[in-house]
């Protein structure tokens, strides 16, 4: 643990904080051939890039000026923000002549080359594995730009002024435009759920010396996430630091609502209907409230769902016993990627910390349209812009894909094998059985497997590096009078 305050002004506020948003754009480019074009063109992107201060007074203005507008009984007003961070891939930082090793195999490797170990489909060309990914993330990416807003206009406006900066679009250009993707929380009582209608992001760690810890959340070393924190073989530079993984991940909506509707569990007199949203919640590990059904085993509890002092305080161990799939299934989403006390039991408490992540992202594409619902398939694109934050690739998001969600006997010693994580888990390349199963999803019927189409399909994907802003502006930028 450090014992030095971190610098909030230094690290990026999407890491620790996350930028406020309505919508997000997610602008990847190239750097152009004048490499130091762009370096001294960098100097003057550094002001716009938003702190962790900055995103923390963001949230305090706008939580008080709706606490404001709804003791007066009207309707919160739109308050304006702005956030920019940005960060660059292994490419980006050779090109720009950042030569040091910063220390990670994954991020020198590159998602590209990692996707066929990460399980994601492809083919196999002249010897090389290619994914089936779009085409504009089968060549290098230099970097990503993540503009954040609480309208369009606001992410526009600012995702201008950059690209002016940097001369996006003349003749001198320094960077070029890869792919820009935008994504928009989801309207109305969906806000905060994924496509899926399950509430997201309620699982973070809380980082110790900065975070308040609730209940159950668990609680990480500031250098789980940020570099230079409890690892003195980084460049000094890498300080304040964190690895980004980015994940094109598109949601298969009408299918996964027409299997859980074609396969409802049939116990203790529920209806179809009730039986459906049971499996669902047994997929994935808690309610579309957010309810873990570690705690609300047969009905959804909204309430608890709501409630962050108690909508992670659960271990898998109740009561006192982790070998049972009665009230979760071993490979539910939430217990394949923070499986709590499954390990706990076995390696210690703090066996789990190495490996949490910090999620960000944004949900993308149209709500389902009633043609698809009609349909049962889906016809317009849609997802979630998956972002986490660690300082490990191989223990943080890596690890989790691999070793957790696609590995069929994790957790371990357990009675039945649970197999594959049902939301996100992929089959691993070594793995003889080609079919995405798991058990334990009728908690009467433990040792029963069940087979699952793919409902999650990553279609691009890059690893990044946030760096802090004095290394943007003092090791990555150039002085503008430099030639």
């Amino acid at each position: 643990m450090t014992s030095t305050p971190l610098d909030l002004d230094n690290i990026q506020g999407d890491i620790l904080v996350g930028l406020l948003k309505n919508t997000e754009t997610y602008y990847f480019f190239t750097i152009g051939d004048d490499v130091n074009a762009f370096r001294r063109q960098l100097s003057l992107v550094v002001p716009f890039v938003t702190s962790t201060t900055a995103a923390m007074s963001d949230r305090a203005t706008v939580a008080q000026s709706k606490k404001e507008a709804l003791a007066q009984g009207r309707k919160p007003p739109l308050i304006p923000v702005a956030g920019f961070n940005i960060a660059f891939s292994q490419p980006g930082l050779k090109k720009m002549g950042i030569v040091d090793d910063i220390g990670d195999d994954g991020f020198k490797k590159g998602q590209f080359a990692d996707s066929q170990d990460l399980g994601d489909k492809g083919s196999t060309v002249n010897g090389k594995f290619v994914p089936d990914w779009i085409p504009a993330f089968k060549h290098a990416i230099d970097g990503v730009m993540i503009l954040s807003g609480e309208t369009q206009l606001s992410v526009d406006k600012t995702l201008a002024q950059v690209k002016a900066i940097l001369r996006v679009g003349a003749h001198n250009a320094t960077i070029h435009e890869v792919i820009k993707i935008v994504g928009v929380v989801r309207p109305g009582d969906q806000r905060a759920h994924e496509h899926f209608g399950f509430l997201d992001g309620i699982s973070n760690p809380a980082v110790r010396g900065f975070d308040t810890e609730k209940p159950g959340q668990g609680q990480v070393d500031p250098g789980v996430i940020l570099l230079g924190h409890d690892d003195t073989s980084r460049p000094a530079w890498a300080k304040d630091g964190s690895f980004l993984a980015f994940r094109y991940l598109f949601q298969l909506v009408p299918e996964f609502n027409l299997f859980l509707k074609q396969n409802p569990l049939r116990i203790n007199n529920l209806t179809d209907e009730q039986g459906s949203e049971l499996l669902g919640a047994r997929l994935v590990g808690r309610w579309k409230s957010g309810a873990p059904v570690d705690l609300a085993p047969l009905a959804d509890d909204p309430e608890l769902g709501a409630d962050p002092m108690r909508n992670n305080n659960f271990s898998y161990s109740f009561p006192n016993d982790f070998s049972t799939q009665t009230r979760c299934p071993f490979a539910a989403h939430l217990r394949k990627t923070n499986p709590r006390n499954d390990l706990f039991q076995i390696a210690g408490p703090k066996s789990v910390e190495p490996h949490r992540i910090i999620r960000r992202g944004i949900q993308f594409g149209p709500e389902v349209t009633p043609l698809e619902a009609h349909d049962n398939r889906t016809h317009l694109g849609r997802g979630l812009l998956f972002v986490c934050y660690q300082s490990v690739l191989s223990a943080g998001f890596q690890f989790l894909q691999k070793s957790w969600s696609n590995n069929r006997p994790f957790p371990p010693q357990k009675p039945q094998e649970p197999g594959i994580d049902p939301i996100i888990g992929q089959i691993n390349p070594s793995d003889p059985n080609k079919v995405r199963s798991m058990s334990g999803t009728n908690p009467n019927l433990q040792d029963a497997t069940l087979d699952l189409p793919t409902w999650v399909v990553p279609r691009g994907g890059e690893y990044f590096f946030s760096p802090s802003i004095s290394t943007l502006r003092d090791t990555f930028a150039l002085g503008a009078h430099i030639q």
